[in-house]
């Protein structure tokens, strides 16, 4: 993920306060952060920190206040909410392609070409670090996302009724993805421990977004309350039989497929597109090519 902020001579003029206000606002929370529990994080210079009944990395929990603040969610809106490692880059995949599917031919896809964390924005990464990207600047672009846990979500979110998708995996798989992931990040936070330790932690509820079941659970009971707004997926039951969650998915975004759609196809396109073979072996999935682009797409 972008860990950087972008640079003073990047940005366009006519956005520089966003910017300078992030700023501004980063040492407010800097200054909340240090009056709050820090413990042993999964690296030796990376500490978790409590706040709110999760632990948080510094970075994220910085950009999450932020996006509390700042961040105005319209009706239309789409979140793809998730916690880490538990399908979002291929769900993320899947609603842009559903979305978009009557205005790209299948060779100029934006999915070709830029990963699909960079299409759909976080709301607590891109939004206070990168906010002059191209599809932030876009008022037409209604596909957003976020780790962050339910009772987090900003005020504008609930108020605005705008709907959301959630995914979760089995909590075994969801560790063994993220401590591989990391284990394959070069960070200057120091080396990763080892699993058995890293893995006791996660039982402990010790781990950014965290702890794991707390954060399932409270799109759960979101989902239970307003099921018409929240979608509620597990990622192993789309893995298995990927077809009927696509459209599943399509119907609730309001973007059901037709029946003339269906017989030509267009869901197993949809399907294919996204499906891991595909994903992987594209360059914008590859090493640091999100973080990259996303300093390249400023408007």
């Amino acid at each position: 993920m972008a860990t950087e902020t972008v640079s003073d001579t990047t940005v366009p003029n006519h956005d520089e306060t966003k910017s300078t206000e992030f700023e501004k606002d980063q040492k407010r929370y800097q200054d909340l952060i240090t009056t709050l529990p820090h413990v042993k994080g999964w690296r030796p210079k990376a500490p978790l920190i409590g706040y709110g009944g999760h632990w948080w990395i510094q970075f994220f929990l910085e950009g999450t206040l932020y996006a509390r603040e700042f961040f105005q969610a319209r009706p239309k809106d789409f979140l793809v909410c998730s916690y880490p490692k538990t399908g979002s880059t291929w769900l993320k995949s899947l609603t842009f392609a559903i979305a978009n599917r009557s205005r790209f031919e299948d060779s100029t896809n934006p999915l070709l070409k830029r990963n699909p964390h960079e299409l759909i924005p976080f709301i607590e990464i891109q939004f206070p670090q990168f906010p002059n990207i191209d599809v932030l600047q876009d008022k037409g672009n209604h596909l957003f996302s976020t780790h962050m846990p339910h009772d987090f979500l900003p005020d504008s979110v609930v108020k605005s009724g705008c709907k959301m998708v959630y995914i979760w995996r089995d909590p075994k798989d969801t560790f063994i993805s993220r401590w591989s992931f990391f284990q394959k990040q070069r960070l200057e936070h120091g080396p990763l421990n080892s699993l058995e330790e890293c893995f006791d932690m996660f039982c402990k509820g010790l781990c950014a977004y965290g702890p794991y079941l707390d954060h399932v659970l409270g799109y759960w009971k979101a989902h239970q309350e307003n099921p018409d707004k929240i979608l509620f997926l597990k990622y192993e039951t789309v893995r298995a039989d990927p077809l009927p969650c696509v459209k599943r998915l399509a119907e609730f975004m309001s973007y059901g497929f037709t029946a003339e759609e269906e017989k030509s196809g267009v869901v197993e396109k949809v399907v294919n597109l996204c499906s891991f073979e595909t994903m992987k072996n594209l360059e914008a999935n590859k090493g640091d090519c999100y973080e990259q682009s996303c300093k390249e797409r400023i408007t």
